[in-house]
């Protein structure tokens, strides 16, 4: 609810085709999966991008739509999984680009559109291997077996949070171009 509220205002002919081209591109690249340790995996996001243009509500409930779509043709990231992959890109990830977009220096602002974009990829990455290094703790067998994850944080945090560095940085440099190509055009806010 909280996503959708003024959602009418925001929304108008020039923003619904804006918001539909980089919810699909934002899809696009998150299928291009890179496969990590423990049966998980890491791609871009996107989130920055839409946090950027259209601020943390449009961006969370387009990424959710993302999540969804990948969840109901693909089965990538799964259905139990939705929720806090929704929380943790789509509202994270988009908070923490638009509390950099909104400390940006208008003589300087590529430092922090590049920050934003990084940590709009590596906090929701955190959060989510922490999520995941906890199952073995609240989900078990009775005989004491994990039963459905069997690494604990001090495995799975290094293990996601690696890679995502350098996905943070891949991410920087495309929301970087986006930025300089939204800016040419006006989409700017």
């Amino acid at each position: 609810m909280w996503a959708a509220r003024g959602i009418r205002r925001t929304l108008d002919e020039e923003t619904i085709p804006r918001l539909a081209v980089i919810t699909a591109l934002a899809y696009a690249i998150g299928m291009v999966m890179l496969p990590l340790p423990g049966g998980t995996s890491g791609h871009l996001l996107g989130i920055g991008i839409l946090s950027m243009l259209f601020g943390v509500r449009l961006a969370f409930l387009a990424y959710s739509l993302v999540l969804l779509l990948q969840v109901m043709l693909l089965g990538a990231g799964g259905i139990t999984a939705l929720p806090v992959n929704a929380l943790a890109v789509g509202l994270v990830g988009a908070s923490a680009m638009a509390l950099c977009v909104r400390w940006r220096s208008t003589r300087y602002p590529l430092p922090a559109i590049a920050v934003g974009a990084f940590l709009a990829v590596v906090l929701p990455a955190l959060l989510i291997a922490l999520v995941l290094g906890v199952q073995p703790t609240i989900a078990q067998q009775d005989d004491g077996s994990p039963l459905f994850f069997s690494f604990r944080p001090e495995i799975v945090v290094p293990a996601i949070m690696l890679p995502h560095l350098l996905i943070g940085i891949a991410e920087a440099v495309l929301t970087l171009a986006v930025w300089r190509y939204a800016g040419d055009r006006g989409w700017l806010h």
